[in-house]
């Protein structure tokens, strides 16, 4: 039988544990969490498994293989896009040609998968949810069904009021290959949210099936010690590795070529792994200990867990923990209940780690050190608190007030005692408390803000030096995930903070050596002396007001929701333009965006601009810094066609000066240039090179070739509302509509893909790389660019995730799609040499 394991979870929730590892791969009972859900499959007859991964697909693939080993036959379908539960099974339904079970890879559970596939059949069901009794049911799908099985009722997490039964949906559903015609392709689409009520709707036959046994959903830090706690107790039925000792009061299970000093004492269940130390008088009572462990003389540990490869000195005492691969816990050290130590750190002799702090990966506690609050790294496989936009994390839990008070005092550290600071957020109530942690921490080392409460980015960045501010900070909701916080810094020049500066205020955070100012010298609080109409006057002064009044434009904005609907409908009134606004309120439900939400948006953008004839359509994001162009016929310019083509409009309006753009970048922008005079400065992708491209005085406009627009002379950074001003005045200038440009623009064709990479493969890879291409014609800017003819590739590695990029440009689509391949494999070579390299 064929069965589809879900594996592409980000396990958000058992953060610290996942930052390095997917969800599927978390150790259980010292086997991968996964092994034991394909151990169930295969003892219920599913022998034909399709793995669906997203999030470090080649960890999870690379330990399977083609699951021979494991007794069944395994291939994997890898999503390029997060297309919700059903989507990323549609994304395999090539595999799928009979009765299918779907189950996530990390849940645990001992359910008779056979009976419920039995009463599927029997009922002639189309779709089939296996179903559980819990206690608490708010975190669940809750599902009523009639006395023959059918499903009448499904509300998706209800609160206690909304509340119809204990019965819920466990993820795991039996279905028919029909099923999957209801499913869009690439498309965001869930079974629970999107298929099952379209099945209700239509009448189909979907059922439901109470299994009996074991179910958890191993969802955060807690029910992951509980399921450890469940499995020692004998509550769930799994293969334990090891031999149990016979004659003791509760199981022991011991592991092949372990010792356990005959002085030590095991209570309460205990399993330990292969080739583990145990020393003498070392007290273990409810834990498992991984493979290849150390534990000294005297030490103590209750209900806990450890990975492999621990080291636990002589008399330490863990209670209620877990402690990831490779720590060490030294001599004498405590750790109090819930505490939790991460991968590769090291907590200090005589140290004390207090309750339910977390430890993030490569840390290290000194010796004789009280740690009484969290030691986090912040963003997700990064290994530091900053990432590409700032420091990010999830709202609330990472991004907590005490967390957020202790960044804005680091900050405020590396300025002069009596300095001002600009502070904004955008309008969601998490940023609003986190940016009032971060004033209080800044005030609190003598620093003074000026708050401009809810602000577009570009209007806290406008003109900070030339009003005696020396920084700024704006918390916004991310734009990407609504379960997670940026915190955004900028220099005296706007710009965002230099890496210098950011290592600074790690160094500072994780020292905690920062200043505490006087009473009589803390901060002073006050709104700017100026406001928004600064930056009004300032953009009003530099466009050409008049040649925007004599063509009398009409447009579509859509707002977004966003904090540009405070200030630029009074900018465009100002400027005869007749304006058909679009969410042009703020709402802090809608100002993060699903890929599926962010399309249809566009697409609701075009059609409005073709019915209303408009001569321009104009999506800002959120926080006003980049902008997404329909044109005048309702056609969506693509990233790569809107910068070359604001890049043609300023050659064409602008004297010769340079052009900046990522090394990523369409070469048609270098054919415009030649004929025209310009010249083109190619950078680095990040946004803060893109800035200090902006900065050089030769420089007349960026671009990035994701919306975001520079023109420097205005101020060195992404400016969507002056972006969107310039393309009309530019337009004005020429008396041309925007798709009379776009014939203008030579023919080129892209390639992309996302090649997964670990992180300690990164370096490795890129070393390999450039040897591989040493005899080509390459630049370095950004990763490896590689020169062929009139055609490139480039290969470089994602900032924030464990992924390389690759991107082939040519002028036939069936070129740019062989290059593409081509240097696939050498990428693949260079990795497979990399990680050969390591292990030897």
């Amino acid at each position: 039988m064929q069965a589809v394991i879900m594996a592409g979870g980000f396990g958000t929730r058992l953060r610290p544990l996942t930052t390095s590892l997917p969800k599927p791969m978390i150790p259980m009972a010292v086997k991968p969490l996964m092994e034991h859900t394909v151990a169930l499959l295969k003892d219920h007859g599913f022998n034909d498994l399709i793995t669906l991964l997203y999030f470090q697909p080649d960890t999870i693939e690379r330990y399977f293989g083609d699951g021979s080993e494991f007794g069944v036959k395994m291939v994997y379908a890898t999503a390029t896009e997060d297309y919700g539960t059903a989507g990323a099974v549609k994304n395999a339904a090539a595999f799928l040609n009979e009765t299918f079970l779907v189950i996530s890879g990390d849940i645990l559970t001992d359910f008779d998968l056979s009976q419920a596939v039995k009463i599927h059949k029997d009922r002639g069901a189309l779709a089939t949810i296996v179903l559980t009794r819990v206690e608490n049911p708010l975190q669940y799908g809750v599902v009523i069904t009639d006395p023959d099985g059918r499903i009448t009722h499904f509300l998706e997490k209800p609160t206690w009021g909304e509340v119809i039964s204990d019965t819920v949906n466990t993820g795991i559903y039996i279905l028919e290959p029909e099923a999957l015609e209801l499913i869009p392709v690439g498309q965001e689409f869930d079974f629970s949210r999107d298929l099952f009520p379209r099945l209700m709707e239509k009448g189909r036959a979907l059922y439901g099936y109470v299994a009996t046994g074991y179910w958890k959903d191993v969802g955060d830090l807690i029910e992951y010690r509980l399921a450890h706690r469940d499995i020692l107790a004998g509550m769930v039925k799994v293969a334990l590795p090891g031999t149990l000792v016979e004659g003791l009061d509760k199981p022991i299970w011991l592991g092949e070529g372990s010792h356990v000093d005959f002085t030590a004492s095991l209570r309460g269940g205990v399993l330990i792994g292969r080739y583990t130390q145990v020393g003498p008088n070392v007290h273990i009572t409810r834990s498992i200990i991984g493979d290849n462990c150390v534990i000294e003389e005297g030490a103590v540990i209750v209900g806990s867990v450890l990975w492999n490869n621990v080291f636990v000195g002589a008399r330490a005492v863990l209670k209620e923990n877990v402690v990831g691969r490779g720590s060490e816990i030294k001599a004498n050290a405590r750790l109090f209940e819930g505490a939790l130590i991460s991968e590769q750190c090291k907590v200090g002799e005589g140290s004390v780690v207090k309750a339910d702090v977390k430890v993030w990966p490569h840390k290290v506690v000194e010796d004789g050190a009280v740690l009484a609050t969290s030691l986090i790294w912040g963003q997700k496989w990064s290994r530091s608190l900053f990432g590409a936009y700032g420091v990010t994390g999830l709202a609330n839990l990472e991004i907590s007030p005490e967390f957020a008070a202790k960044l804005g005092a680091c900050f405020g550290a590396t300025l002069r005692m009596g300095s001002i600071v600009r502070t904004s957020r955008d309008g969601h109530q998490a940023s609003h408390m986190v940016k009032r942690a971060i004033i209080s921490g800044l005030l609190s080392t003598g620093v003074n803000v000026r708050d401009f409460r809810v602000a577009p980015i570009p209007v806290v960045r406008y003109q900070m030096g030339a009003r005696g501010v020396v920084g700024g900070v704006h918390v916004r909701k991310s734009p990407f995930d609504p379960e997670l916080i940026d915190i955004i810094f900028f220099d005296e020049r706007g710009m965002d903070i230099s890496t210098s500066r950011e290592k600074n205020i790690e160094r500072l955070f994780f020292r905690e050596d920062f200043r505490r100012a006087k009473v009589d010298e803390i901060g002073r609080i006050a709104p700017p002396p100026y406001g928004m109409d600064f930056y009004q006057d300032g953009v009003l002064s530099f466009i050409d007001r008049d040649a925007l009044r004599r063509r009398g434009f009409r447009i579509v904005i859509d707002y977004a929701y966003g904090s540009a609907s405070i200030i630029f409908p009074q900018i465009l009134g100002m400027l005869g333009c007749e304006v058909i606004a679009l969410n042009g309120c703020m709402d802090d439900s809608r100002i993060t965006k699903s890929a599926e939400e962010f399309r249809r948006s566009l697409q609701q953008l075009s059609e409005i601009v073709k019915s209303l004839r408009a001569d321009l359509g104009i999506m800002l994001d959120a926080g006003a810094e980049k902008i997404f162009i329909v044109d005048d016929t309702g056609n969506l310019l693509s990233d790569d066609l809107a910068l070359a083509v604001v890049a043609l409009l300023v050659m064409r309006t602008h004297e010769p000066g340079v052009i900046g753009i990522p090394i990523t970048a369409s070469s048609v922008i270098e054919e415009l240039a030649r004929d025209l005079g310009f010249g083109i400065l190619r950078t680095k992708t990040a946004p803060r090179a893109l800035m200090e491209a902006a900065h050089q005085e030769s420089v007349i406009f960026v671009g990035d070739g994701l919306g975001g627009f520079i023109f420097p002379k205005f101020q060195p950074v992404f400016d969507g509302m002056l972006a969107t001003l310039k393309l009309l005045e530019m337009f004005a200038v020429q008396d041309l509509l925007l798709h009379q440009f776009i014939s203008s623009i030579p023919q080129r064709f892209k390639c992309r893909e996302q090649v997964p990479c670990s992180w300690e493969r990164k370096g490795g890879t890129m070393r390999a790389l450039i040897a591989a291409t040493a005899d080509e014609q390459v630049e370095l800017v950004d990763g490896v660019k590689v020169h062929l003819g009139g055609d490139w590739v480039i290969l470089y590695p994602d900032h924030d995730r464990p992924y390389f990029h690759i991107i082939a440009e040519a002028n036939t689509l069936a070129r740019a799609e062989a290059n593409l391949a081509r240097y696939r494999d050498i990428l693949a070579h260079c990795m497979k040499t990399s990680a050969e390299e390591t292990t030897s």
